[in-house]
């Protein structure tokens, strides 16, 4: 009969505590740095849950006032929507890699996407846009539109859609990270709000 091996040390070794206690307190670092770090906010679509990174927050209040803000959020744009699966994937891969850059402090001023989701987000551009890339009716006054609708990327005219014209994480002044813009609750100390309604 084959022996299932064991992680732990044997039952007679001094070591067993120290190695339970050891167990213990890396699941619950783990546990911890999963609560702190909002873990689970990033498996929904609430654009909310880029700004728990304050180096997205330039970024986040230019979506913000933008257009794009009452027709998509940040999943419609950055990740893939071929399926669930994929999509799922891609925000782990792409989010493991915001979070590295962030905690090791090696994020540039102006962040600009890898080739990866460069490629995800003109696909998302064509998808939600399909009819602006489609029709005739540009061929006459817009150079080359018929030739490079999908050959190019549409950012390369599209420049300040729709995070804004000034891009980086210094040119917005006085953000406040890592609350988001669209409050809709007034931001006044109670003893005021009480002196109002009097």
């Amino acid at each position: 009969m084959k022996e299932t091996p064991n992680i732990l040390p044997n039952k007679n070794s001094g070591w067993r505590t120290t190695a339970v206690f050891l167990i213990a307190v890396f699941i619950g670092i783990g546990l911890f740095l999963a609560k702190e770090g909002e873990v689970v906010s990033y498996l929904s679509d609430n654009p909310e849950a880029c700004v728990n990174c304050h180096v997205m927050t330039p970024v986040y209040n230019g979506w913000m006032h933008s257009s794009h803000r009452e027709w998509a959020n940040c999943n419609d744009c950055h990740v893939p929507h071929d399926n669930v699966v994929n999509k799922y994937f891609f925000k782990a891969k792409d989010g493991l890699y915001h979070a590295t850059i962030f905690t090791l402090r090696a994020e540039p001023d102006v962040i600009k996407m890898q080739e990866a989701s460069q490629k995800v987000v003109q696909a998302n551009c064509i998808r939600c846009h399909m009819q602006q890339v489609t029709q005739t009716k540009y061929d006459g006054w817009i150079d080359n539109h018929a030739e490079n609708r999908t050959d190019r990327q549409c950012w390369s005219c599209h420049r300040e859609i729709p995070h804004g014209k000034v891009q980086g994480i210094s040119t917005l002044r006085y953000n406040i990270a890592p609350l988001p813009t669209d409050q809709e609750e007034a931001v006044i100390p109670a003893w005021l709000e009480k002196e109002k309604n009097k």
